[in-house]
């Protein structure tokens, strides 16, 4: 008879965007291994709830749990979001976006960027945000989901959501507490492991309670209790790259109706925020302690805020990073307690994300097979790496030097993975990606172009088209968003229309 090794109890430790994250997968998911799923946390600690920013992914895993996307939006005084605004990256009064969605087409197997590239190369195009809905639409303030409108932009709309992290959290509770998910008060004292291989047994609370588990999952945040209180693992230190490790945030009442895009503005020691939501903007400043003190950073903090501060401003310390391993043993981080990098693109909870779908992909029973750890530890890593890399090109790619964290951020070493992506892109206009990345194609040739990187020749393969193809193509591309971004209703209209507060 063969054992019954299923994993029989997953206890999560910590709350917030993470944990209820988790807590609403597994509950959707692990009903057929019939084990039980704890959640524990304490009143006494706050969640930082930053990330109210998404990307397109998100959507998914709304939609795979059952969620009615409008309710969701309704109860997390949520926004639509088509891309992300820079300003002042490049140069002070430079501006340009990184829009969602799809932009232009290939024409007989030669990528979009490969003819566009040539023809702005040659003066013969026009920015890239004009052969993109989402730009267009976010530049004017519509918004839609898709419709059936066959061959049209229309039908291939796609979006994130701007919502507040705390409501987020909150939803995710409810989710899961209706699905049988155990909440326990408490605050963890100390952690109880199995003294011949270290893994993790049991959590004593304040209280004198004890849990035991057979899955942990460290939600703990920065605290990261279990996999480095308990089972220190270690943390890949990225400062040298990504230089930032400070943070002031404070909402903002809404005094206008709300954009559909997040607002990044760089700023004399690191870059604003701003996030629209129905009843509110979040409003932060991300900067490096090596050049702006605390206080300083709270009065440039005030100076760019967008209305009246609804509450004392946070201040919240970070080193970038990640985790030397997210599973070690029974135990899997994730969100904070995993690695931080700052949400210049919005990754956090998408990060979160991927490390729950690929926790689901090599779920394992109590025998914690290594290869299955070693290959989620990998693609985790790499999904980090990725991320890294495109914050980390904001930066390099800067001509600013009107600061002295500006004049730092020229010195920054690039990684050997970035580096590749630079000189194959300088080189013939190639961009070096996998399907399974958050940022596609589209994403790195938006921020290389706008952010002056130059490719020495175009890609060969342009030169198979038609000339006088490619121009008609592009001029129809532009023509028909210009079109559909006309088309559509304002983003407050359709707010109001089908998912008011």
């Amino acid at each position: 008879m063969t054992e019954d090794n299923r994993i029989r109890s997953i206890v999560i430790v910590g709350g917030g965007t993470a944990g209820w994250m988790a807590a609403a997968c597994f509950a959707r998911f692990l009903k057929p291994l019939g084990c039980r799923i704890e959640v524990v946390e304490s009143e006494e600690i706050g969640s930082i709830g930053v990330g109210e920013a998404t990307v397109p992914p998100v959507l998914d895993f709304i939609r795979v749990l059952g969620i009615d996307e409008n309710d969701l939006i309704r109860k997390t005084q949520a926004t639509f979001k088509l891309g992300i605004q820079f300003q002042d990256w490049l140069r002070p009064g430079h501006a340009w976006s990184h829009p969602i969605g799809q932009t232009g087409f290939a024409i007989d197997g030669v990528p979009f960027g490969a003819y566009w590239l040539k023809e702005y190369l040659a003066g013969r195009a026009s920015r890239l945000e004009d052969y993109n809905l989402a730009a267009q639409a976010a530049e004017h303030g519509k918004f839609m989901r898709p419709i059936a409108a066959p061959n049209s932009p229309l039908e291939r709309i796609s979006y994130a959501l701007h919502f507040d992290a705390v409501l987020f959290a909150r939803y995710m509770r409810s989710f899961a507490e209706a699905r049988d998910v155990i909440r326990t008060e408490g605050r963890v004292v100390s952690v109880v492991q199995n003294p011949n291989d270290g893994a993790v047994e049991k959590l004593v609370l304040e209280n004198g309670k004890t849990v035991e588990g057979d899955l942990f999952i460290d939600c703990s945040g920065f605290q990261a209790i279990l996999i480095e209180g308990a089972l220190k693992t270690g943390y890949d230190d990225w400062q040298k790259w990504l230089p930032c490790d400070r943070a002031a945030a404070v909402p903002v009442r809404q005094t206008r109706a709300p954009a559909t895009y997040t607002l990044s503005k760089a700023l004399d020691a690191g870059w604003q925020w701003r996030i629209p939501l129905q009843h509110r903007t979040g409003n932060g400043y991300v900067y490096c302690s090596e050049f702006s003190s605390d206080e300083a950073a709270l009065e440039t903090l005030k100076a760019h805020g967008d209305g009246e501060e609804m509450n004392d401003p946070l201040l919240i310390r970070f080193t970038s990073g990640r985790r030397k391993q997210f599973w070690n043993k029974n135990v899997v981080a994730l969100g904070l307690a995993s690695g931080f990098l700052e949400s210049l693109e919005s990754t956090s909870i998408h990060l979160i994300q991927h490390g729950l779908t690929l926790l689901l992909r090599f779920f394992p029973d109590r025998s914690f097979e290594p290869a299955d750890r070693d290959r989620y530890n990998t693609a985790l890593a790499q999904e980090f790496e990725r991320v890294r890399d495109f914050l980390l090109l904001h930066y390099t790619t800067s001509e600013r030097d009107d600061t002295p964290f500006w004049r730092h951020c020229k010195s920054l070493p690039q990684t050997d993975s970035l580096k590749e992506r630079l000189d194959l892109f300088r080189g013939y206009g190639r961009i070096l990606g996998e399907d399974s990345e958050v940022f596609p194609a589209q994403s790195w040739l938006a921020l290389l172009t706008a952010q002056g990187a130059t490719p020495r020749h175009h890609d060969p393969l342009a030169d198979t088209l038609d000339p006088a193809v490619v121009a008609a193509t592009l001029e129809n591309i532009k023509t028909v968003v210009g079109e559909c971004a006309r088309a559509m209703p304002t983003h407050q209209e359709f707010i109001a229309k089908n998912c008011a507060v």
